[in-house]
């Protein structure tokens, strides 16, 4: 090889040494993630409501205390019934049937006993002149006793008769509303079997279905207000009268809200209830903020030096704007707001807000 052929070769190679040096990446060169971030908010909420629906504080179902077929119905859904009035009837013709029987058998208990009676005097005045044997008027005695007890009896099945004669009619014990019917003329029954819903007249209550993380929260006598969808600007004193102990199927737990004092409010209108609970120290970040890794939540906080480091909260209510949550968080600081997931520790990152200015931050002393 002669010397020009070695010169060429050598620049060859330093040439190709440069290119190899150009295409190293630079880390300090690698594009650099924008991510919004944002600072969280005290919570400013004071009270916490629930819908609800007006019901009668309390209700009894009526029914009649014998089977048999509706023969009449005289109130609906919507009426108003007081006390002593007749809601339906049943077919009397079995009950006048057996109160027949009944005085029939009842007619003959007494004159059984009349006539046992008769004997047992006859043989107690015989008994001291030994015209008749001990045994002979101890058989005569237990008869008259028997004949007592059938009378007994006799009496108290023909009471019994009268009284069915008497269940024949669903009479209202209380004043009320009905507020649910089962019954139609023709329809054969079954003793006990719910006939009318009756809502009755005094105090009125709200229904409301609470969550899982609100129910710790509410305490039996606890103080509230009430207020109807159409007349939101009026609201009435109440309190926590009832907590169900177990969860329904929607996983709420009903609660009743009475209300202190007497008010023209309807059955069934849609009303709101506010409470007033205690709450813990709590900021809210944005929903997207919050991310989790085996079922624990975690945010990402934005360092001085622009980098993320992971902070582990406490959710303590998801809302609709936010998330309620407890943690070393401070609202100085900043979190990111999305893309939570596909962040890492320590990473850098080029912070921006809501309106896609630069953020800094200052380093502390």
């Amino acid at each position: 090889m002669n010397a020009k052929n070695l010169a060429h070769l050598c620049l060859i190679s330093f040439a190709l040494c440069c290119l190899s040096a150009c295409s190293k990446p630079n880390p300090e060169a690698e594009a650099v993630k924008i991510v919004m971030v944002a600072h969280p908010t005290q919570n400013q909420q004071q009270s916490h409501s629930f819908a609800g629906e007006v019901v009668a504080k309390q209700q009894t179902a009526l029914a009649f205390r014998v089977g048999g077929q509706i023969t009449e119905r005289y109130v609906d859904v919507g009426d108003r019934v007081k006390v002593g009035q007749v809601l339906a009837k049943l077919d009397v013709q079995d009950a006048v049937l057996h109160l027949n029987a009944a005085r029939a058998q009842l007619e003959q208990a007494q004159s059984a006993h009349k006539i046992a009676e008769l004997e047992y005097k006859r043989f107690s005045q015989l008994l001291p002149e030994h015209a008749v044997s001990r045994s002979q008027f101890d058989g005569v005695k237990n008869q008259y006793q028997a004949a007592i007890a059938q009378l007994k009896q006799a009496q108290a099945n023909l009471s019994v008769a009268q009284n069915q004669t008497q269940y024949n009619q669903l009479i209202a014990t209380k004043n009320g509303v009905v507020t649910e019917r089962n019954i139609e003329i023709g329809q054969v029954i079954a003793a006990g079997q719910p006939a009318y819903q009756i809502a009755m007249d005094g105090d009125r209550e709200v229904i409301i279905g609470v969550s899982e993380q609100m129910i710790q929260q509410i305490k039996p006598q606890q103080q509230a207000w009430i207020s109807m969808w159409s007349a939101p600007e009026q609201r009435y004193a109440a309190y926590v009268r009832e907590i169900a102990p177990a969860a329904d199927q929607t996983r709420t737990f009903m609660v009743k809200v009475a209300l202190k004092e007497q008010a023209s409010i309807q059955l069934g209108q849609s009303a709101r209830v506010f409470f007033q609970t205690e709450q813990q120290p709590s900021l809210k970040v944005p929903l997207p903020s919050v991310s989790a890794v085996d079922n624990k939540a975690y945010v990402w906080v934005l360092k001085a030096d622009h980098t993320l480091q992971r902070l582990w909260v406490t959710p303590l209510e998801y809302q609709r704007d936010g998330v309620l949550i407890q943690s070393r968080l401070t609202p100085q600081q900043w979190v990111v707001i999305g893309g939570v997931h596909l962040l890492r520790e320590g990473q850098k990152i080029r912070p921006i807000d809501h309106e896609n200015r630069p953020v800094t931050i200052s380093k502390h002393p």
